[in-house]
């Protein structure tokens, strides 16, 4: 069966680093992998903002 050149090459890297799959799976829950939202809370933190000027850096000179 053909294995293409980069094929060939990411099972040759998995078989002398194992620990490789693993590492990416811990580094993609440390980015991506994130609690779930709690919907009430984001809902107080939004009501609980001050609005915001239109142009911030507008000063009444």
């Amino acid at each position: 069966m053909y294995q293409s050149d980069i094929t060939q090459f990411i099972h040759q890297l998995k078989r002398q680093k194992p620990w490789l799959e693993a590492a990416q799976r811990n580094g993609r829950a440390l980015l991506w992998d994130k609690p779930p939202i709690d919907l009430e809370e984001r809902a107080r933190e939004r009501e609980s903002r001050a609005p915001q000027m239109p142009y911030v850096y507008y000063q009444n000179f």
